[in-house]
């Protein structure tokens, strides 16, 4: 695995300098005591200590053993559990919980900030926590008093686990097409039976009690998605006074052998008469379910983000001291018998695009965590619905695009070792392996598009994306004669009227055939993907030149200025080939017939 330290001084700058996070952050009454960038900064420097020392040395080894499957019971890579412990022990997992119940309160920025460096380090291991998050959402937001007295506490303090159940063979994505059923019980509760696929962190030998949050069907419930109910399963039943008793009816029949994230148990879970209950209303059960989504959709954009960092950290040390060939300049280090690879301008065009990449999706992520944060902590209702709305468009981009994104530089650091890269002790395949996940769970980055430009863009009659375009360009508008970024500034606006362009184009082609929907919706993502990067790397350039402006002689900054440079002049012409593809319509991908793909 290629050595990593946490890149601190960047996660600085995007939360210091260019959130302005301590100050943005005190309007809100919760933040007026702990919400402080020093007590951030402590946090994350705990968590590199930890990450760097405890979870990086286990990375390879999570790789090469696995999770083991006898009688019923995983367990996990070694040192896997005694890692657990001591994250338990740094109180990482009640970071963001509610205090009411044992948590810190912190806002959800300091846990992104935290699982980057976590998932950069070691993403099998990762998933284990980051699954729990998901179901004290469910729970905090959905469950009743007791299930949050018996079951969030224990979540919130570590001592249990949780996961999501969704997927089933025959249903894939398509949630309405569920089988497993809930059958009332005289006692309140509920007997779930059925099975569950491709379920992470389903069972392992971690924690005590393992929390599965689980969707089922009621009988004679509505078909289709809006008979969809949620329930809570635990791994062991509790007794009357929330203490574990007897066994539940659920076991991990099969652990699935994958590409990559080898460390995590990906189980089949069957749910033989196992005790349910009941969160939130009957029928309701995807709509809660979207609490802990969209939560996972989030954290599965952090796992883009650490695959761009990890692999870029890995490439980028091996180009400085792998010697290959002379620059075309002539030589660079006439002392030595040849130049460093990072000489050569493909190498850098590589680095460079991992670097944007790895920077632009913290940027992104860290200013999402913004509008988590504003919709739990602020006592303003139009704020609150900014938020929501914020969210609601920005969620699909983020996750699809930072995950496409992260799949690219993972190659790029593998391309830059050469034939080294293939190879399994310098690490590089690894991030390769364990980053497509990414783009397929919670979630492909097919559906997001389809939920971006169907759903949030037109299902909202555009009003989603004019929030945020009208953002950009007041942003263009106060710099448009910037001293130092007023050409790429005027890029980034007539970007924007392009993408509202093409929205109203699709808009007209679906009055006649619905189908262009689909046909656009993929191009559509990544034109947004790469205009939300213009314009975070447009205000961090700003963010940067001003600093310089007013004396600062921290190298870091002209380099944050040249590095936005590169995107808008390498990187941004992307959004040409996805425009015209947008353009170019559904026509060319219905010409053959099923029949016509191929010939026997």
């Amino acid at each position: 695995m290629p050595n990593y330290i946490a890149p601190l001084r960047d996660m600085k700058f995007v939360l210091n300098d260019f959130l302005n996070f301590e100050q943005s952050y005190q309007q809100y009454p919760a933040a007026q005591d702990n919400f402080s960038a020093e007590i951030l900064e402590q946090y994350l420097e705990a968590a590199a200590d930890f990450c760097q020392n405890e979870l990086l040395p286990l990375n390879r080894i999570g790789d090469q053993q696995g999770c083991k499957l006898e009688n019923g019971v995983v367990t996990t890579p070694d040192g896997f559990k005694d890692a657990y412990k001591k994250y338990v022990e740094l109180g990482f997992t009640s970071l963001t919980g509610d205090e009411q119940y044992g948590g810190q309160g912190f806002p959800t920025l300091f846990r992104i900030a935290i699982s980057e460096i976590i998932t950069s380090t070691n993403w099998a291991w990762g998933m284990y926590p980051g699954l729990s998050h998901g179901a004290m959402r469910t729970i905090e937001h959905h469950g009743s008093e007791q299930q949050k007295q018996h079951y969030l506490t224990r979540l919130i303090s570590g001592e249990w686990t949780g996961t999501m159940c969704l997927t089933e063979s025959h249903a894939g994505s398509d949630l309405g097409l569920i089988r497993t059923k809930a059958v009332p019980n005289t006692d309140g509760s509920y007997a779930i039976s059925g099975e569950k696929i491709f379920i992470s962190a389903g069972e392992h030998d971690l924690a005590e009690n393992i929390i599965h949050i689980v969707l089922a069907r009621l009988p004679d419930a509505p078909a289709g998605t809006k008979g969809i109910s949620l329930f809570i399963v635990p791994k062991f039943n509790l007794d009357s006074d929330g203490n574990i008793a007897e066994r539940n009816g659920v076991v991990c029949s099969a652990l699935e052998h994958k590409m990559g994230i080898h460390g995590n148990a990906t189980c089949v879970l069957n749910f033989d008469q196992a005790k349910g209950f009941l969160i939130g209303p009957e029928n309701r059960g995807l709509n809660c379910m979207f609490t802990f989504m969209n939560s996972a959709r989030i954290g599965t954009a952090i796992q883009g983000l650490a695959a761009s960092e990890a692999s870029y950290q890995g490439a980028l040390a091996y180009a400085r001291e792998r010697l290959a060939m002379r620059s075309l300049a002539g030589p660079q280090h006439p002392e030595l018998p040849a130049d460093p690879i990072i000489v050569h301008p493909a190498v850098r065009q590589m680095l460079l695009t991992q670097k944007v990449f790895a920077e632009g999706s913290r940027a992104l992520a860290y200013y999402l965590s913004t509008y988590v944060d504003m919709a739990e902590f602020s006592n303003n209702e139009d704020e609150k619905e900014q938020a929501e709305n914020k969210l609601a468009l920005l969620t699909p981009i983020a996750k699809a695009f930072m995950t496409e994104t992260g799949v690219e530089s993972a190659k790029h650091g593998m391309q830059i070792f050469g034939g080294h890269g293939y190879i399994a002790e310098h690490g590089m395949e690894q991030i390769a392996r364990d980053a497509r996940i990414a783009c397929l769970y919670e979630g492909t980055t097919e559906i997001q598009a389809i939920d971006l430009l169907a759903r949030k863009v037109i299902g909202s009659k555009g009003n989603l994306l004019k929030a945020l375009t009208d953002e950009i360009q007041e942003f263009t508008a106060q710099h448009q004669q910037h001293d130092k970024f007023s050409a790429q500034v005027q890029q980034l606006e007539q970007l924007v009227k392009e993408w509202l362009e093409l929205t109203r184009d699709v808009v007209d082609k679906m009055q006649q055939r619905p189908e262009e929907i689909g046909a656009a919706a993929v191009d559509y993502l990544y034109f947004s993907g790469y205009t939300v990067f213009a314009y975070l790397w447009a205000k961090m350039a700003i963010v940067a030149e001003d600093k310089i402006a007013q004396g600062d002689t921290d190298p870091y900054y002209p380099a944050k200025v040249a590095t936005a440079q590169f995107y808008y002049s390498r990187i941004l012409n992307r959004t040409l080939t996805h425009a015209a593809m947008i353009r170019s319509g559904m026509d060319t991908l219905f010409e053959l017939n099923p029949e016509q793909f191929k010939f026997d």
